[in-house]
């Protein structure tokens, strides 16, 4: 079994416009959430880095798809979606972007939905947990920010998101802190798995 060594993973590509991206050429694993949930910050402490991926103080920056090299897969940042104060144009230029990615016959092994643990799950968040389910395409959701919870706080979340959130019992469920690092491993060992059974 050889370890994925993630200190070598590096910024391969960004792109603004689907018809931009080559065709699938290896294994994808892509991070989808929206904006401000703390994607950047998750694929910067799942890769031991602080600013492999730009964390943004402004949500809805990332307006591209930005794809890191890894060893022999690809890690595909989608861009954040459902920040209110974006151009009509953009917001059309995003779905796209991500429903062009998506819908597109790529190489995409796994999808990491990322929801902000601290609040019910947003309409969108719900839209792309039921597209993810009905495109039958293997996911499984980061709940993030989990260090701004209390123990209390979080049983109630945890108890809360199985009504929340459709086929919750068939759902693999991650609880993650960028700052605490918890949660990482887990990532990291799903992102090894499927690096192996390639």
């Amino acid at each position: 079994m050889t370890e994925i060594n993630y200190n070598n993973a590096k910024f391969f590509a960004s792109y603004g416009k689907f018809e931009q991206i080559p065709p699938s050429e290896r294994v994808e694993i892509a991070f989808s959430g929206r904006s401000n949930v703390g994607k950047s910050s998750l694929i910067n402490k799942i890769f031991n880095r602080k600013s492999l991926a730009r964390v943004s103080a402004v949500p809805g920056k990332t307006a591209t798809i930005n794809f890191y090299e890894l060893e022999s897969i690809y890690i595909v940042d989608l861009p954040g979606y459902g920040y209110a104060k974006v151009a009509k144009s953009d917001k059309e230029r995003w779905n796209k972007l991500i429903g062009g990615y998506l819908g597109a016959d790529r190489e995409l092994a796994l999808v990491f939905q990322l929801i902000d643990f601290r609040h019910p799950p947003t309409a969108d968040d719900i839209s792309m947990i039921n597209f993810l389910i009905d495109g039958e395409f293997p996911f499984a959701v980061v709940l993030t920010k989990a260090d701004k919870l209390s123990k209390n706080q979080r049983a109630q979340r945890r108890e809360a998101l199985l009504t929340e959130l459709p086929c919750a019992e068939d759902i693999t469920i991650i609880e993650f802190s960028a700052e605490t690092g918890e949660g990482a491993d887990e990532i990291r060992q799903i992102i090894e798995d499927i690096s192996e059974s390639e």
